[in-house]
């Protein structure tokens, strides 16, 4: 028997995210599980930018990560599941994977951008990676999805 505790649910706050968190709600509602939103804040030195002040810049896109979070837990709070969100800054697919660990996730529901073949081989999938190294089981939703009956 499957028992859904703690669903984690990164969002990037795209439309494939958005998705993602359709599905995580609808498992939440049925298991009665939290939700736990992550938005993991990519280092700037990851650009390659230069002559900028990167704790600067980190603090500003933090912050703006921060007020989309606000209204992604407004949003669902009138949800009879519990609702946490983290802000962190690293890799997204490492952020990710080490929250879904701390939190002793039951299931990851990450949305994907299903991108083509050449995107994904000069960019790679942060979906695919958590996949591949996630402790616990991952949904992967991709944009537009099927709608649940």
């Amino acid at each position: 028997m499957i028992n859904l505790t703690r669903i984690l649910v990164p969002t990037d706050f795209s439309e494939p995210s958005r998705s993602a968190l359709r599905y995580g709600a609808a498992f939440a509602d049925q298991f009665g599980a939290a939700i736990h939103f992550l938005h993991a804040v990519e280092h700037p030195t990851q650009f390659g930018f230069a002559g900028i002040n990167v704790a600067e810049l980190t603090k500003d896109l933090q912050a703006h990560a921060e007020t989309r979070m606000e209204e992604l837990h407004s949003m669902w709070s009138e949800y009879a599941f519990p609702l946490h969100r983290e802000i962190r800054v690293g890799n997204p697919a490492s952020v990710i994977v080490e929250y879904a660990k701390e939190i002793e996730s039951d299931l990851i529901v990450i949305g994907t951008h299903g991108h083509g073949a050449i995107h994904h081989m000069l960019l790679g999938s942060v979906a695919e990676r958590v996949v591949r190294t996630a402790s616990c089981p991952v949904l992967t939703v991709r944009c537009p999805e099927h709608e649940f009956a």
